[in-house]
């Protein structure tokens, strides 16, 4: 499209560039009959009628990677040069000089940019000056009246033919900024669907020119997260395909609004299965990405208590749960796969880890590591749950049980919770069956008579 406006607009100079310097040639040919000026208007005759094809096919052939502007400016500093010997040659005369004057600036002034027009002033008068040292600083106050007439019908009908096909060009112009739009709100609603597919983080990323589309990873401390459904697969051979897939997609749906809400960049969904990460391509810091990542944790845990309610109403009994594994370290992250079809992702041992967590928590268990729960343990109540044997790593992991925010336990009268070097207490005792409650305060009877049994032994 681009060669054949700069073809059409080149068509359109030529046109109007021809009719002028047609003028030009036929005032030539009358001041040689009349023998006016001198011995070389034959000579500047041709010169004038090959100008406009020469210009053109430069235009068209080897100058059509310049804008129009650029081109249209270039030429019209040339159109001067020439008209400027040409006033010369005509020895100044006013009538003739001041028309082809009033054609070369009106071309100028139609491009529209006030540095064209000084160029080409500038030009008119360098070409004038070659003019004169050419053919003699000469004035010349002869008034021929078929000069007159010659010289003012051609730039008549020049300036006739420059308005005619800068209207054309302007409906041209216009045509073009309509599909111009319309391309425009194709590809805004292009993009919006192929967002769908990509993490908001990432999307924005990529259109606000932040981030290289490329094969390239890097090192960085993040903050790994992963869920899923306990009981999914039994209720999937209970209900059918098209009421499990509304369900799974309304979980989904809600889930990923809570991510978003706390700056969690999704990073893929593996059936009921969500993966989530903090600390790229936007980072606060481990402490806060940490932090953030445990509340989404919270907040999800809390909704399904929603979606439970929701989905009985909808006929689901089962008693739907999630659970969830959050690991903090260092990660490989970035662009995986080849240069025609790229993955977004994070790859590294860390990575299991999360993995392993969610798969040993509970219904309704958040499960960190021990580099999460140092983050956090100033912020958020954990319990600590032992060590489990994870699939891929030769030690045990000791891993935390995610409560809730202290402030918000602060306020429970039935919650007490204390630690101490060598003395770690939880409880809450809404949560305690009343079958254990004599249990546990023989427990904790027993465990105050041996600490003053101990204190009166070493006084």
């Amino acid at each position: 499209m681009t060669d054949t406006n700069t073809t059409s607009a080149a068509s359109y100079e030529f046109y109007s560039r021809m009719a002028g310097f047609t003028a030009g040639a036929a005032t030539l040919m009358l001041s040689n009959a009349l023998g006016l000026w001198g011995e070389f208007s034959l000579i500047l005759t041709i010169i004038a009628l090959s100008y406009p094809p020469f210009v053109y096919v430069i235009s068209v052939r080897f100058l059509n990677q310049l804008s129009d502007q650029s081109r249209r400016g270039l030429f019209i500093c040339f159109d001067a040069l020439m008209v400027g010997v040409l006033i010369a040659y005509m020895q100044f005369s006013l009538l003739p000089s001041l028309l082809f004057f009033i054609m070369v600036n009106t071309s100028a002034i139609v491009i529209g940019q006030f540095s064209v027009w000084i160029l080409c002033v500038f030009a008119l008068a360098v070409g004038a000056y070659i003019g004169g040292y050419l053919f003699g600083f000469q004035y010349s106050d002869h008034n021929s009246l078929a000069i007159n007439l010659c010289t003012g019908v051609g730039i008549a009908v020049q300036l006739g033919i420059t308005g005619f096909f800068s209207g054309k060009q302007t409906k041209l112009l216009e045509k073009l900024h309509k599909e111009l739009k319309q391309q425009q709100i194709e590809q805004k609603s292009l993009s919006r669907k192929i967002a769908k597919y990509i993490a908001p983080q990432i999307w924005d990323s990529i259109f606000l020119d932040k981030k290289e589309v490329r094969l390239e990873t890097q090192r960085k401390k993040l903050v790994v997260f992963f869920s899923d459904i306990q009981g999914f697969t039994a209720l999937s051979e209970q209900i059918e395909s098209e009421a499990l897939t509304e369900l799974l997609n309304n979980y989904l749906t809600e889930m990923t609004n809570i991510a978003l809400k706390y700056g969690g960049t999704i990073d893929k969904y593996i059936g009921d299965s969500i993966m989530v990460f903090f600390g790229d391509p936007k980072t606060q810091g481990a402490k806060k990405d940490t932090l953030a990542c445990v509340a989404m944790a919270i907040e999800m845990r809390q909704h399904m208590k929603v979606l439970r309610q929701k989905w009985r109403a909808q006929g689901v009994q089962s008693p739907l749960e999630i659970r969830m594994g959050i690991n903090t370290g260092y990660c490989t992250v970035g662009n995986f796969g080849t240069e025609s079809r790229m993955d977004y992702t994070i790859i590294g041992k860390e990575v299991n880890m999360a993995s392993r967590l969610e798969s040993a928590a509970e219904a309704s268990e958040i499960l960190v590591s021990h580099e999460t729960y140092s983050l956090i343990q100033d912020k958020i109540i954990c319990r600590e749950k032992g060590s489990i044997r994870a699939k891929g790593f030769s030690r045990p992991v000791p891993v935390y049980q995610v409560v809730d925010f202290r402030h918000k336990l602060a306020s429970k009268t039935s919650f007490v919770e204390h630690e101490l070097p060598g003395f770690s207490m939880y409880m809450d005792t809404n949560r305690i069956n009343n079958y254990d409650r004599d249990k546990i305060a023989d427990a904790l009877e027993k465990a105050a008579k041996r600490m003053k049994e101990q204190n009166q032994m070493k006084g």
